[in-house]
C-alpha cells in the first residue's frame, strides 16, 4: 500500500469512538452481521466456511498469523463508519487536514535562487479543499504520486508561499523521498 494511503487508514483508525471487538469470536460474529452469510466471510477473509463456522463457535481460537491479520482489517475496515464519513466530511468542509511528515521537497524557483531539494521536518495545516481534493483523489483510486502532488501543492500554498505572502516566483514543489509522513483530521 502507498504511503499516503497508509497515512489517511491511520487517521480513520485514531477517530472510532469505540474500539472494534478484540476476541476471534466477536470478529467474526461483527463480520456475519455486516456480511450476512459464512460463505461471504469465507470469501472475505480467504478460508473455508468450515473454518469461519469453527471460529465462530469458539471451537478454534487461534488462526495462523496471516489469516488472524486479514480478519482484523475485514472488521477495521468496516468499524464505524459513519463515524470516519463525517470526519472525513468535517475536515473537508470546514477543519482542514494536518500533515506531518519528513521529506525531500525540490522546487523550481527563479533565477538567482536556489532551487536544491533538501529534506525538511514539517507539520503543516492544510485548508478544507486540500482534504477534499486528497479524499476525492483517493476514492477514484489516485496513485501514490498523484496523491503526493495534492500535499505538496499544499505545502506550496500555505507553508512556501505564505498564502501568497511570499516566494511568489516559487512553482512546481515536489514531495520526494518521503522519511514519514502522518495525516490527522
Amino acid at each position: 500500500m502507498a504511503e499516503i494511503e497508509d497515512a489517511i487508514e491511520r487517521a480513520d483508525r485514531e477517530s472510532f469512538t469505540r474500539q472494534p471487538p478484540k476476541t476471534l469470536q466477536a470478529r467474526i460474529n461483527f463480520l456475519m452481521k455486516q456480511l450476512k452469510t459464512t460463505k461471504a466471510v469465507a470469501a472475505e477473509i480467504g478460508v473455508s466456511q468450515r473454518s469461519v463456522e469453527r471460529y465462530r463457535k469458539g471451537e478454534r481460537k487461534h488462526p495462523p498469523r496471516a489469516i488472524a491479520e486479514r480478519i482484523d482489517a475485514a472488521v477495521r475496515q468496516r468499524w464505524q463508519p459513519q463515524v470516519r464519513k463525517r470526519r472525513r466530511k468535517q475536515a473537508a468542509t470546514s477543519t482542514g487536514i494536518t500533515v506531518e511528515t519528513r521529506a525531500r521537497f525540490g522546487y523550481t524557483a527563479p533565477v538567482g535562487t536556489t532551487d536544491d531539494g533538501r529534506f525538511r521536518r514539517l507539520t503543516v495545516h492544510l485548508p478544507p479543499a486540500y482534504a477534499q481534493r486528497l479524499f476525492n483523489a483517493r476514492d477514484a483510486e489516485a496513485s501514490d504520486q498523484q496523491m503526493r502532488q495534492i500535499i505538496a501543492e499544499g505545502f506550496k500554498d500555505v507553508y512556501f508561499q505564505d498564502g501568497g505572502g511570499r516566494a511568489t516566483g516559487l512553482s512546481d514543489v515536489t514531495l520526494n523521498d518521503i522519511d514519514y509522513l502522518d495525516i490527522d483530521y
